[in-house]
C-alpha cells in the first residue's frame, strides 16, 4: 500500500469515516466521473456507519427524533464535511486535484423526482448543469459492498446501515478490489417491510417513499390521530400502506402530514426510519451473515406496530 493511499485512510478514519474504498477510474467510464473530472485517475468512496442504536426509537415506537438527527443530518452536516476535508487537504499537501463529493440534497436533474429526506418543496428539479454521482454505485465500484434488493448498498460490517460520500482525484492509488455479492438473497423482506409499498423491482417510487418516509401508515406513525386524512375517499387505502400515489397525490398526503416537527437544516423528520432497512438488517443479522454480532438482537420478538383507527369526523 502506499504512503499516499495509507495517509488518506488516516484521514477519512480519523474524522469518522469507518469504511474507505479505492477504484481506478476505468470503472467509471460509464458514469458522470469523466465530466466532473475529466483527468481523474482514481475515486475515493467513505462510507461512515449509521449507529444500530439510532433505530432504536423507531423500532420499538418510543422515539423518533434520534434517527433523523444522528443517522441523517449529524452525518451528512457535521461529520461527513470536515472528513473530506482533511483527506482532500492530505492529496493537495501531495500535490494532486482532490474533489469533494456529497449528497446534494435539494438539488435535482429529474423534474419529475424527490428526495424522501426533503421537503419536496426545499427540492429545485431540472438543474441540468448540477451532476451527480450515483452513490450506491460508487462504493460498489470502490469495493465496498453490493447493491441489495432496496437498491441501497449492503456492506459485510453494517449491513445496510451506513451512509455515503466520495472524493475525485487525479492521484493514481492502487485500487480495492470490488467485492463479490455475497449478502443479499432476495428474501424479500425489504419490500414486505416497506409501510407504502414503495419498493419496486424497477427501482424505488420516491414519491410513495416520501410520503410514507413521513408517516403516512397509521400502524407506524403514533402521532396520527383519528382523524388523519377525514373525508378522503381513499383514506382507508392511504392509511394501510396500499395506496398508489401519483406525484401530487403524494404531495397532497405529504401537505396533510403536520404531526411531526422537520430538524434544523430542513430535513423531513422520518417516521418509517428506512423500514427497509432495518428489516434487511434484522435478516443479515438472523442468518449470520453480518461482520459483528451484538449480545441483544436488533428485533429480538414481534415487529412493532400499531392498529389503524376507525375515521373520526
Amino acid at each position: 500500500m502506499s504512503n499516499l493511499k495509507e495517509s488518506v485512510i488516516k484521514a477519512l478514519k480519523d474524522n469518522g469515516a469507518d469504511l474507505i474504498g479505492f477504484g481506478s477510474v476505468d470503472r467509471f467510464k460509464d458514469t458522470v466521473i469523466p465530466s466532473l473530472m475529466p483527468e481523474a485517475k482514481t475515486v475515493i468512496c467513505a462510507a461512515f456507519r449509521v449507529l444500530r442504536g439510532s433505530h432504536r426509537g423507531i423500532e420499538d415506537g418510543t422515539t423518533y427524533y434520534q434517527y433523523t438527527t444522528m443517522a441523517v443530518e449529524t452525518i451528512e452536516e457535521n461529520v461527513m464535511p470536515i472528513a473530506l476535508l482533511r483527506a482532500c487537504a492530505v492529496l493537495e499537501d501531495a500535490g494532486f486535484s482532490a474533489l469533494p463529493q456529497r449528497r446534494h440534497q435539494t438539488v435535482m436533474a429529474d423534474i419529475a423526482s424527490t428526495n424522501p429526506e426533503i421537503d419536496y418543496e426545499e427540492v429545485m428539479r431540472g438543474r441540468k448543469t448540477e451532476v451527480e454521482l450515483d452513490f450506491d454505485k460508487t462504493a460498489v465500484l470502490c469495493g465496498l459492498g453490493e447493491i441489495g434488493d432496496h437498491h441501497g448498498l449492503l456492506t459485510k460490517p453494517f449491513g445496510p446501515f451506513q451512509r455515503l460520500c466520495a472524493i475525485i482525484t487525479d492521484a493514481e492509488i492502487e485500487p480495492d478490489e470490488i467485492a463479490a455479492p455475497m449478502l443479499c438473497d432476495h428474501c424479500g423482506e425489504c419490500k414486505a417491510a416497506c409501510p407504502g409499498q414503495a419498493i419496486e423491482d424497477n427501482g424505488l417510487n420516491v414519491w410513495q417513499c416520501s410520503a410514507y418516509y413521513m408517516g403516512a401508515n397509521m400502524s407506524k406513525n403514533p402521532f396520527l390521530p383519528p382523524e388523519a386524512f377525514a373525508g378522503d375517499p381513499d383514506r382507508e387505502a392511504i392509511v394501510t400502506g396500499k395506496a398508489k400515489l401519483s406525484s401530487e397525490e403524494a404531495k397532497s398526503v405529504i401537505d396533510r402530514l403536520i404531526y411531526y416537527p422537520p430538524v434544523k437544516h430542513g430535513y423531513t423528520a422520518s417516521i418509517c426510519g428506512k423500514a427497509c432497512h432495518r428489516a434487511c438488517y434484522v435478516h443479515l443479522e438472523k442468518t449470520g451473515k453480518l461482520a459483528k454480532a451484538f449480545r441483544t438482537p436488533l428485533r429480538p420478538g414481534e415487529e412493532w406496530k400499531l392498529p389503524i383507527l376507525p375515521e373520526k369526523n
